[in-house]
C-alpha cells in the first residue's frame, strides 16, 4: 500500500488571505483535513473528513498507514514551535511537505515596528519555565510564546525576583482577530495585567545592572555584602574562575557560598546552563539574596541548607567549587566522587595547610589527578608617605579531574 505525503500548510494571521496560491490547490485536493476548530472553520466547504486537532499521539497509527491525501492546518510556519517536530520524529522526512506562513512572532514584531533579525525566541508552552527565564535574562531581545500557566504576569513575576526586570515588555494579544491589541509597558507593569490566552510577550533590554554599572569579572570586594574577612578577595576569584574553565550550558555547584561572589561572577561569565549557590548559614545567605538582588547574575540560583543533606535533588554537576567546607570536608569530596560528571571538575580554595593536606589526600585518595596553585596576593596600602605593599594571606587553589591513567 502507498503512502501518501502529510501536508503541513500554515495559516495566516488573518485565515483565507493568509494561504498561497498552492496551499490552497494542496487544501483542496485533500481527501482528510486536520487541525484546530478554528483552523478547520476557515474551510467551510471542504468536502472530505475533517479531524480536529487535540493531540497528534491519537492519530499517529492512522497518519502511519494512511493512504489518503492528508492536510495538517497549524498556525504560521508548523517549523517554528509547530507540529512539524512531532512529526519528523515519527515519519521519514521524505513523506512531509511543508507549506509556511507568516508567524505570529513576524506579525508582532512589524506591528510594534521592532527589527526582529536579532531576537532571540522561547517557548514555555506546556514547558517549564526555569529554562525560559535562563534563556530571557541571557538576551537583550526575546519573544516568548506562553501559555495559561507560564502567563506574562507569571513570567514577571520571576524576573522581578532575581531583579532581571529592565526590560520593555510589548504584551501582544489575539493577533489577527478584531480584537488584537498591543500593549507596552514594563516587566513590573505586566504583574498587573490579566493576559488573553492567544498571546506573545516581546521582551527589550534596556538596562542590566550587572552590566551596566559593574564588570562581568572583577567585581570590587566592597561592592558585595560578605563579612568582609571570608570574602573570596577578587583576585583569587579570578583565578578560581579560571581554573573552573567555565563553559555554556555546565551545572555548577558553588558549595559553601558565602557571600555569592564566585557563583554571581560564574553567572556574569555564562550565558546559559544553571549555577547553585548552596549556603546554610543564615547570615551568608541573607548576604547572598542582598547579593543576587544587587548584580542580576544569570542563572544562579540560592539553595539553602547544608550540602550533604540537600544536593541529592540537585543536577549532577560539571563543575563544583568549594568555598567553604564548615568542617565536612570529607563528606563533600565523596558526594564529589559520585555525582561529578566524566569530564568534571572540583574547584577547591584552601586558607590553611590542614586544609591543603587533607583535600589533596582525599582527593588523591578518591583517584582523582591533583593540582594546586599558590596565590600570594599583596596590595599597595594606602593613606601613607611611602607607596607599600600589604600582603594577603596566601589561597591554595586545588583543582581535581578524574585521574585517566
Amino acid at each position: 500500500m502507498s503512502q501518501q505525503k502529510i501536508y503541513l500548510v500554515g495559516a495566516g494571521i488573518t485565515g483565507w488571505e493568509g494561504f498561497g496560491k498552492k496551499a490552497l490547490e494542496v487544501i483542496g485536493k485533500a481527501e482528510v483535513l486536520i487541525g484546530h476548530k478554528r483552523h478547520l472553520d476557515i474551510f467551510p466547504d471542504f468536502s472530505g473528513k475533517k479531524l480536529e486537532l487535540e493531540d497528534l499521539t491519537f492519530i499517529l497509527e492512522d497518519l502511519k498507514n494512511s493512504n489518503k491525501r492528508t492536510v495538517i492546518l497549524g498556525s504560521g510556519d508548523p517549523n517554528f514551535f509547530g507540529v512539524a517536530r512531532f512529526l519528523f520524529r515519527n515519519f521519514p522526512k521524505e513523506r512531509i511537505e511543508i507549506f509556511p506562513n507568516v508567524t505570529s512572532v513576524q506579525y508582532a514584531f512589524a506591528r510594534i515596528k521592532e527589527p526582529w533579525d536579532d531576537a532571540v525566541f522561547v517557548s514555555v508552552h506546556g514547558r517549564g519555565l526555569q529554562q525560559a527565564i535562563d534563556r530571557i535574562v541571557a538576551a537583550e531581545k526575546i519573544a516568548v510564546l506562553t501559555d495559561s500557566v507560564n502567563t506574562p504576569a507569571r513570567i514577571a513575576e520571576e524576573l522581578v525576583k532575581i531583579g532581571a526586570d529592565g526590560y520593555e515588555a510589548w504584551l501582544c494579544e489575539n493577533m489577527g482577530l478584531p480584537n488584537e491589541k498591543f500593549s507596552k509597558t514594563d516587566v513590573k507593569g505586566l504583574l498587573k495585567v490579566k493576559a488573553s490566552e492567544l498571546n506573545i510577550l516581546i521582551l527589550i533590554k534596556i538596562w542590566e545592572p550587572s552590566i551596566a554599572s559593574y564588570p562581568l569579572m572583577g567585581i570590587d570586594d566592597e561592592e558585595f555584602s560578605a563579612v568582609k574577612k571570608l570574602i573570596t578577595k577578587r583576585e583569587v576569584r579570578a583565578v578560581t574562575l579560571a581554573k573552573l574553565q567555565l563553559q555554556n550550558d555546565i551545572v555548577m555547584w558553588d558549595i559553601g557560598a558565602g557571600s555569592g561572589s564566585v557563583s554571581i561572577e560564574a553567572g556574569n561569565i555564562i550565558s546559559t546552563g544553571k549555577i547553585f549557590a548552596i549556603e546554610h548559614s543564615p547570615q551568608n545567605i541573607g548576604f547572598i539574596k542582598d547579593n543576587l538582588k544587587k548584580f542580576s547574575p544569570r542563572n544562579v540560583k540560592l539553595i539553602e541548607g547544608e550540602a550533604t543533606k540537600i544536593v541529592d535533588d540537585l543536577p549532577d554537576p560539571d563543575r563544583i567549587f568549594i568555598g567553604g567546607s564548615g568542617g565536612m570536608l570529607e563528606e563533600l569530596i565523596e558526594i564529589a566522587n559520585k555525582r561529578l560528571k566524566l569530564d568534571g571538575l572540583v574547584v577547591l580554595n584552601a586558607v590553611t595547610l590542614d586544609t591543603l593536606i587533607k583535600a589533596v589526600e582525599f582527593l588523591e585518595d578518591h583517584g582523582f589527578a591533583v593540582d594546586v596553585t599558590s596565590v600570594n596576593i599583596a596590595r599597595t596600602k594606602g593613606a601613607t608617605e611611602y607607596k607599600l605593599f600589604e600582603a594577603q594571606n596566601p589561597v591554595y587553589i586545588i583543582t581535581a579531574s578524574r585521574d585517566r591513567n
